[in-house]
């Protein structure tokens, strides 16, 4: 299977900014990365290799929550800085940041009509923000269009996770939202995916997920949810902001027999790079993915920023331009240059594109659901 995906062209998106994405950029000011080449001199300093595998394998941050910290912003400049933030373009190319998920969560309370309504408003903020940096930053709906938007010397934006909450029960809702560029979805806070599992209802949204290929996101959820999840999904799934509850007892992390799970199942434990989840400083993340990498394997972590989510965060990553301090502290740590590219790239880049192999393979075998939850879950 991994040798067809590989073969995968990205497919058509949807409609809007995030549509017309099926073609590779223009050749025109494309800036392809040089092969790296192993660093084998033991006094290179740690920070020079990290930059140094970073410029070949990007950061691709799991999740960061700019489009809400702009909402409370009258004016900002992304392309020449912005203090007031974590994020803008100059910091994301000193993080050597390549992709990034740009969460559409909502405030807790938001539910129904009104959560529909607030995650269309950050969508059209988030696209409203891409078009008017374009010269740092490109959307993306593929692992392909990933690739593309970084051989242009861009960021891709993908759009997600999103609340369950923002589908108001309706699989038609979910398919809308997809059009709208909508790649990842957290299936907690709402009654078919709570402590008690998934509803028959809410297994019809995993297949329906699967179908279109937008991403199962399980940060938060119970496990028996995450459980069913892993046995019901086609395609990878990915935990956006969870840490081992092993090192730090914080009820989204994950306890060693869910890492486990998750490994075995080729999903992607994303750990979260704030004080409360992870710890006050960039040895305690490292030492939440020296553990998670033990448990679950190399192919099963990967990086989350949480940057711009009103999160503290830990010393030495305070913005997003920090990530090479990180990748520094685990290159001493004796992490090999091979992990640490499935760590910052490779990982996010393998459950993209095994969630377009899934879409495909479902869409010609599998029509649109129609089921609601009256009729699933009465």
């Amino acid at each position: 299977m991994a040798d067809l995906q590989d073969d995968l062209r990205p497919t058509a998106a949807a409609a809007g900014e995030f549509d017309e994405l099926a073609e590779p950029y223009p050749d025109e000011g494309i800036v392809t990365a040089e092969p790296y080449e192993p660093v084998s001199d033991p006094d290179d300093a740690p920070m020079t290799r990290a930059r140094a595998i970073l410029a070949a394998h990007p950061v691709a941050d799991g999740y960061n929550g700019l489009p809400w910290a702009l909402k409370r912003l009258s004016w900002y400049d992304l392309e020449d800085g912005e203090s007031t933030v974590d994020t803008d373009v100059p910091r994301l190319r000193s993080g050597h940041v390549g992709a990034l998920f740009w969460s559409l969560h909502l405030p807790e309370g938001l539910d129904g009509d009104r959560a529909v309504g607030a995650t269309l408003e950050q969508l059209d903020l988030a696209k409203t923000v891409v078009r008017t940096c374009a010269e740092g930053l490109r959307p993306a709906c593929t692992a392909g269009q990933v690739a593309d938007v970084r051989n242009c010397g861009r960021v891709a934006v993908l759009l997600g996770p999103a609340g369950a909450p923002a589908l108001g029960d309706s699989l038609g809702i979910l398919r809308q939202l997809h059009l709208l560029g909508l790649r990842v979805l957290t299936l907690t806070g709402v009654s078919w995916a709570s402590e008690a599992g998934l509803t028959r209802f809410g297994e019809e949204v995993v297949r329906e997920m699967n179908r279109l290929g937008v991403i199962a996101d399980l940060s938060g959820a119970s496990a028996q949810t995450l459980r069913r999840v892993l046995s019901l999904s086609r395609a990878p799934v990915l935990c956006s902001r969870s840490a081992a509850r092993t090192l730090r007892p914080h009820p989204a992390n994950l306890p060693d027999d869910l890492l486990a799970e998750l490994g075995a199942a080729k999903g992607l434990c994303l750990v979260p790079l704030t004080a409360e989840q992870a710890g006050p400083t960039v040895r305690d993340v490292a030492d939440h993915l020296d553990h998670i990498r033990t448990v679950a394997g190399a192919q099963c972590v990967g990086l989350s920023g949480t940057y711009d989510s009103g999160a503290a965060h830990p010393q030495e990553l305070g913005d997003i331009s920090c990530y090479p301090r990180l990748i520094a502290e685990l290159l001493r740590r004796g992490w090999e240059e091979a992990d640490v590219a499935l760590l910052t790239w490779g990982n996010v880049q393998r459950v993209l594109r095994g969630a377009d192999f899934t879409a495909r393979a479902a869409q010609q075998r599998r029509e649109p659901s129609t089921a609601t939850i009256s009729e699933l879950d009465a």
